[in-house]
C-alpha cells in the first residue's frame, strides 16, 4: 500500500491499496479518481500505516482511505467506523475530516 502526507494548515494523508492507484471507478453519478499524484507515496506495511495513521490522527490530519488493505488499516487504527465506510464498484473507501 502507498501512504503519502500531504502537508497544508493541516496534515492530509492519503493511504490506498497499491493496486488501485492510477484507477477511476464509477456508479450513480459519483467518481473515485485515484490519482497517482495524490495517492502515490512511500510504500509501506500495514502495520507501519496503522501506526503511522494513529500517530497523525491524534495530530488532527484529515485522512483519504481507499482500498480493503488501507481501509482495514484505518479500522485497526481506530480512526473510522464500519459506518464510515462506502464503497464504489466493490471498493471499499473513507474520508476522515476534522
Amino acid at each position: 500500500m502507498f501512504l503519502k502526507i500531504h502537508k497544508t494548515y493541516r496534515d492530509v494523508v492519503a493511504v490506498c491499496d497499491s493496486e488501485l492507484v492510477g484507477k477511476k471507478f464509477e456508479e450513480n453519478n459519483f467518481q473515485l479518481n485515484v490519482k497517482e499524484s495524490f495517492y502515490k507515496g512511500e510504500k509501506t506495511t500495514s502495520e507501519k500505516a496503522t501506526k503511522l495513521m494513529q500517530k497523525l490522527s491524534e495530530q488532527d490530519a484529515t485522512f483519504n482511505i481507499v482500498g480493503e488493505k488501507s481501509v482495514k488499516c484505518a479500522l485497526n487504527a481506530g480512526i473510522i467506523s464500519k459506518k464510515g465506510i462506502k464503497k464504489i464498484q466493490g471498493i471499499p473507501f473513507a474520508l476522515v475530516l476534522v
